[in-house]
């Protein structure tokens, strides 16, 4: 039985779709990490001072994201093809995790992706998987044509 995954994924959550022919499921995973916050005061001739609150790089944050990336190529680790999609530099560091484990020719997709709900997300992984296969199957017609000549 073939199962086709995709996956959204950001540092704070990745959700996994899996589709196959028993049906759909997801499953949601937490990084639990977030990023330490810095007050930093900006001082003006307005403005006696500023403060805001700026997202900072912190050594524990960077140390704790492997072993999220771990968890999430775990649980997705049986399938036959994955599709890779979501914002900013945690889908590259995924791609890497598959790539370390020697899984990198299963990745059949990886896109660049905002902010989706559950429910958009598995739309997308469906949509996806219904025009891939039609695109596959060219391809690999025209192969065949090619290499008959």
């Amino acid at each position: 039985m073939k199962t086709q995954v995709g996956i959204w994924i950001d540092h704070r959550e990745a959700n996994i779709v899996s589709v196959s022919q028993v049906g759909e499921k997801t499953h949601q995973i937490k990084s639990n990490v977030e990023k330490q916050l810095q007050w930093s005061r900006d001082s003006s001739c307005d403005e006696h001072f500023k403060t805001r609150i700026t997202p900072t790089p912190d050594r524990r944050y960077m140390a704790r994201l492997p072993g999220y990336y771990e968890e999430v190529f775990l649980a997705a680790h049986g399938a036959d093809t994955v599709l890779i999609f979501g914002p900013g530099k945690a889908k590259e560091e995924l791609r890497k995790q598959f790539h370390k484990r020697h899984f990198s020719q299963r990745i059949v997709g990886f896109e660049t992706a905002g902010k989706m709900t559950k429910r958009q997300v598995s739309k997308k992984v469906r949509d996806f998987y219904t025009v891939s296969p039609a695109i596959l199957c060219i391809n690999s017609k025209q192969t065949e044509e090619a290499d008959l000549r």
